[in-house]
């Protein structure tokens, strides 16, 4: 992960990495910074923001989503099994980049004192899949529709090393980390009727400790912690804090959530600036004069990764990567996720292209209108389904006077007469006529993401490039 030697521009800083200063870097301390050591341990430091910016923000996540009594909404208390029974709204700000198409069934898990049995209804062919998520935010196991399929299954989260006996039909799958995130997601069309059948098979799902595993039982209430902000978007809260409440909090949480093998050489270099796997952050080894910097940079590095990183595949305005939900050790793409989308799959179960900017390289607007064509037979190719979700600049659902934030085939797309497809991204209304093919823009900038779930994996594919997304051109 170190700098490559290429010229960067980030944070008002440009360099030539190893080679040169920046005037911005030389302003630290009465005597700036000696070129070597102090540079050096500068980009230690940001590559170990980096490397952190994944557990630091799961633990925000988790703290704001389980900080209650009973489960209310979109949060719940650990090992309790959160039911969205309806799309999250322009409200909902406890993840970036929400989906309006699933029905998320989820749950925060410690496993560090004993396993977790989830039992899975029988779908009845149902599209679902079940992401498990290690602190790290790799996608250590994904059941669903597409792997284990849609009969009834049970399967018990454990420990790293975790090594007792599980009942009989229960198959075990260890999580890397003692912090898990059970991401589900039910697919559902919006209608009344459809809610009501997702929202039994929701009631169907079982979870408890492997001590009260085929026993009645009914799972604690939470505590409350109110010196918990659960008001402030959780990357404001991750992006604020400070660099030694940050090497803090992450030295912590590496004592139960311990990096992989193959962190050990990143790690190494981390020890440096008092980052040590196991033991309390030492702050004394942390330049003070870096203090204010680290977060800046740091944060501006990963989203740098949309314009240098070469596996963000830039193609008519849509930056997207195949590389999500396994990292190993690309430790800026799983940042980068994590800051845009945390809770991203793998790419066999979705792919999810993002556009900041038109087919010209503008940044939408939502003062012009916008559409995207799609020739006939040439919608997204996928096994799931598609859909297209409108955000604000920051990522977040925009309220609009239909209530709708992601379009897709279920809302009863007209075609035109020759079979291609018309989306209208714009703020004001196309028209009675074409409002069904209407995705609501704010007044000001916005940001488009395509999702591609269970894309096909033979041509035509996203993933082997033999599907390409066509351009959002201005119209009118």
């Amino acid at each position: 992960m170190n700098i490559t030697r290429r010229t960067l521009t980030f944070a008002g800083l440009s360099l030539l990495a190893g080679t040169a200063i920046s005037p911005a870097l030389a302003e630290f301390g009465e005597g700036g910074l000696h070129i070597g050591e102090d540079l050096e341990d500068f980009w230690i430091a940001t590559d170990a923001y980096i490397y952190g910016y994944p557990l630091v923000t799961m633990e925000m996540t988790r703290r704001v989503m389980t900080n209650v009594a009973e489960l209310k909404g979109t949060r719940g208390p650990m090992g309790h099994i959160i039911k969205l029974r309806q799309y999250p709204d322009a409200s909902f700000k406890d993840v970036t980049a929400p989906n309006a198409d699933t029905l998320y069934t989820t749950s925060w898990l410690d496993v560090g004192k004993e396993p977790y049995v989830l039992s899975v209804p029988d779908m009845k062919g149902r599209y679902f899949l079940l992401p498990m998520l290690d602190g790290w935010t790799n996608v250590f196991q994904v059941p669903g529709k597409r792997t284990t399929g849609t009969g009834a299954q049970t399967y018990a989260i454990t420990a790293p090393g975790w090594s007792g006996t599980l009942p009989e039909g229960v198959t075990k799958y260890e999580s890397p980390t003692n912090i898990v995130w059970l991401l589900g997601r039910i697919y559902c069309t919006g209608t009344p009727e459809d809610y009501a059948a997702v929202h039994k098979l929701q009631d169907e799902f079982k979870l408890v400790p492997l001590s009260a595993y085929g026993k009645d039982y009914t799972p604690p209430p939470g505590k409350v912690d109110p010196s918990i902000d659960m008001k402030t978007a959780v990357r404001d809260q991750v992006n604020r804090l400070t660099a030694v409440e940050y090497f803090t909090l992450l030295a912590e949480l590496m004592k139960t959530n311990p990096p992989s093998d193959a962190d050990a050489p990143a790690l190494e270099r981390f020890a440096r600036i008092g980052l040590v796997a196991g033991k309390d952050f030492d702050a004394s080894k942390l330049k003070a004069e870096f203090h204010k910097r680290i977060p800046t940079v740091g944060f501006d590095r990963i989203m740098l990764q949309f314009k240098i990183n070469s596996q963000v595949k830039n193609i008519n305005g849509w930056a997207f990567t195949t590389k999500t939900g396994l990292y190993g050790t690309d430790y800026l793409m799983r940042a980068l996720v994590t800051a845009i989308g945390l809770g991203a799959n793998r790419p066999q179960d979705a792919v999810y292209p993002t556009s900041q900017k038109d087919a010209h390289e503008r940044t939408y607007d939502g003062r012009k209108n916008y559409v995207i064509h799609f020739d006939k037979g040439k919608a997204p190719p996928v096994s799931g389904f598609w859909s297209l979700t409108m955000y604000d600049e920051n990522y977040f659902f925009v309220a609009n006077p239909i209530n709708r934030y992601s379009i897709s085939p279920r809302q009863d797309l007209k075609y035109n007469a020759d079979g291609s497809l018309d989306l209208f991204l714009q703020h004001e209304s196309p028209g009675k006529g074409k409002e069904s093919n209407w995705l609501p823009a704010p007044a000001g900038k916005f940001i488009l993401m395509l999702r591609l779930y269970w894309p096909n994996e033979n041509d035509p594919s996203i993933i082997d490039a033999t599907w390409t997304i066509p351009p959002v051109e201005v119209i009118g």
